[in-house]
């Protein structure tokens, strides 16, 4: 049940969408310049965001913690009204999930970012890859984890829990190389752990944006003063 969010198709969140693929992944708009935000702060943590020009709201944390919003994010359009940028939702796409699942995440997530943007929201598209059908074309002609994401901008992903083992290493950076090359972003953000190990081959081609995660940034803070 942590995946199940809607009660009902929610069309309104995409009643003016464009549509990429066999799939139909609503197509998320590329932003007129980048913006670089200096924290990351999760969904459930909100009240916590001080400075909404520069501070991010992520979804990296439990699918609990935001089921709701996902589903009707209508709900939560005036109380985050003073928040200018945030992610789209990092729905779980989990390698042993289905494949329809796994790209009903991805539907998902997408769904709520256009709607986001028409609410006039600083939208970072989240990427976020399950098994190697949803990073590559050995299914559908084109990539579903980076369907309706624009190119040569900016995008999110979050590494918390994915590098533990050594096959989460690996998928994590399969799946990194295959969404540089098919979006071939101006910047990645990373929220969580930063392997040098994964990242370091790609930085003379791509800018990464490191942020901590939100324990380890109130950690730090707490030491600061």
């Amino acid at each position: 049940m942590n995946n199940l969010f809607y009660d009902g198709f929610n069309s309104k969140l995409i009643e003016t969408a464009f549509f990429e693929g066999f799939l139909e992944i609503p197509i998320l708009e590329a932003p007129k310049k980048i913006i670089m935000p200096t924290v990351a702060v999760p969904f459930s943590k909100r009240k916590a965001i001080t400075n909404p020009k520069e501070e991010m709201l992520v979804f990296y944390e439990q699918d609990s913690e935001f089921r709701e919003f996902v589903s009707v994010p209508q709900k939560y359009i005036d109380e985050l009204k003073n928040i200018q940028i945030i992610t789209t939702p990092d729905c779980s796409l989990y390698r042993d999930m289905p494949l329809w699942e796994q790209i009903a995440n991805i539907g998902v997530s997408r769904s709520v970012g256009y709607y986001l943007q028409q609410q006039g929201k600083y939208v970072i598209p989240n990427a976020r890859w399950g098994d190697e059908r949803t990073y590559t074309k050995g299914i559908f002609d084109y990539i579903p984890a980076f369907s309706g994401i624009p190119k040569n901008s900016i995008v999110s992903i979050g590494t918390c829990r994915c590098s533990k083992s050594r096959e989460d290493k690996y998928f994590l950076e399969a799946g990194l190389e295959a969404m540089l090359t098919e979006l071939t972003p101006q910047v990645v953000i990373v929220y969580g752990s930063y392997n040098p190990i994964i990242f370091r081959k790609y930085e003379r081609y791509i800018q990464f944006r490191h942020l901590p995660d939100w324990t380890t940034y109130v950690y730090n803070r707490k030491k600061v003063v």
